[in-house]
């Protein structure tokens, strides 16, 4: 390997949290001008959740159960 693109990659992946808040940082800026701010918002709620149900769903193995504990009624 090149000796440019291994110290690149070292950086990259030392910086990882940079890169990856500046392409979402340039991806919403772009949303919000495309769309509107209150689309963007409701993008990005769906987004949170679809991340907090796949954790939920990675901690236990199992989406039939998270999706049932979400809908479920929890004052029988």
């Amino acid at each position: 390997m090149q000796p440019e693109l291994q110290e690149f990659l070292l950086w990259a992946i030392k910086n990882k949290g940079k890169i990856i808040g500046v392409i979402l940082g340039l991806i919403l800026g772009w949303m919000a001008i495309a769309y509107g701010i209150l689309k963007t918002l409701f993008v990005l709620i769906l987004v949170f959740l679809g991340y907090w149900l796949g954790s939920r769903s990675d901690r236990e193995q199992n989406l039939r159960g998270v999706l049932d504990s979400f809908f479920s009624d929890s004052r029988k």
